[in-house]
C-alpha cells in the first residue's frame, strides 16, 4: 500500500512541500493513521477516492525509489570514480560493476 505523501505526490503530479501540504499521523493503538492535516496549494484537495484512484501509480513511484536507493548504496564512490578517470582497468571495472548492480536492481516495468 503506497503511502500518502506518494498519492498526494501523484495526484498533484510534482513533489511538494510542507507548508504547501502537511501530513500528519495519529497512531491509534500503534497502528498508522496519516492524513492530510493542511492543504495550501492551489489545486483541490484530494478525496480519498481520488488518492485511492492513484494507488497503483504510487506504489510503481516506490517501487522506482526503492531500486533507486538500492543502486545508489552499491554504485561505486565518488573517489572510485574519479580514480577511474585516471586509469581504464579501473574503469572498466568500474562499467562492470555498474552492469552487474544495474541487473541486480533493475528498474520496474510500469
Amino acid at each position: 500500500m503506497a503511502d500518502l505523501y506518494n498519492k498526494i505526490k501523484i495526484y498533484l503530479g510534482r513533489d511538494f512541500t510542507s507548508e504547501e501540504v502537511l501530513l500528519q499521523d495519529d497512531q491509534i493503538n500503534r497502528v498508522s493513521n496519516p492524513y492530510i492535516k493542511d492543504w495550501n496549494v492551489a489545486e483541490a484537495q484530494p478525496t480519498e477516492e481520488q488518492l485511492n484512484a492513484v494507488e497503483s501509480e504510487a506504489n510503481d513511484l516506490e517501487a522506482l525509489n526503492q531500486v533507486i536507493a538500492n543502486r545508489k548504496a552499491e554504485y561505486p564512490t565518488i573517489e572510485e570514480l574519479v580514480v577511474a578517470l585516471y586509469d581504464s582497468e579501473d574503469r572498466a571495472a568500474i562499467d562492470a560493476k555498474r552492469a552487474e548492480i544495474k541487473l541486480k536492481y533493475p528498474k520496474p516495468v510500469a
